[in-house]
């Protein structure tokens, strides 16, 4: 068999109808549009039109903001540290970044930064710098003997 032999078996695809060609086909003159009206001519979009009452869209309350420049992180769970340095894929002599975590393929992309969270349990002593971390975080990392480096700015914040 080869590529262009394979075919569909017969019948298994039915070919469109070809409308205003003539009136033996019966589907000629109107073209299965009906007689006048709005929709019988090109260029029309009444999906969400309700008869002239208020569109449901436009009843129904707005909510929200989402602000243009907010800062997307890229979470990163003790547990999984821990666990890439069990696998080896960490050094935990050197100092953790977000190029180290990268480079052990914790993430695929670091956003804006990394932001250490607290969940799972950190057994190594290691020297963690990340943009940011949460108050559990950089607590259990203390507790084992390690430090959390932040920038200027997310160590007031984090205080």
């Amino acid at each position: 068999m080869k590529l262009n032999e394979i075919a569909d078996n017969a019948g298994a695809r039915k070919a469109r109808m070809r409308v205003g060609r003539g009136i033996g086909s019966g589907k000629g003159k109107t073209a299965g549009r009906g007689v006048k009206g709005q929709k019988s001519r090109t260029g029309v979009a009444i999906k969400g039109f309700e008869g002239g009452q208020m569109p449901l869209y436009r009843r129904i309350p707005k909510r929200g903001f989402l602000p243009p420049n907010q800062k997307s992180w890229q979470v990163v769970n003790l547990g999984t540290l821990q666990k890439a340095i069990d696998e080896n894929k960490l050094d935990a002599t050197k100092p953790i970044d977000a190029a180290a975590m990268l480079a052990a393929g914790l993430f695929k992309r670091a956003f804006d930064g990394v932001r250490l969270l607290g969940k799972g349990e950190i057994k190594t002593k290691i020297e963690v710098k990340v943009a940011g971390a949460s108050a559990s975080a950089i607590a259990a990392v203390e507790k084992a003997g390690g430090k959390v480096e932040l920038p200027p700015k997310a160590q007031a914040e984090a205080a």
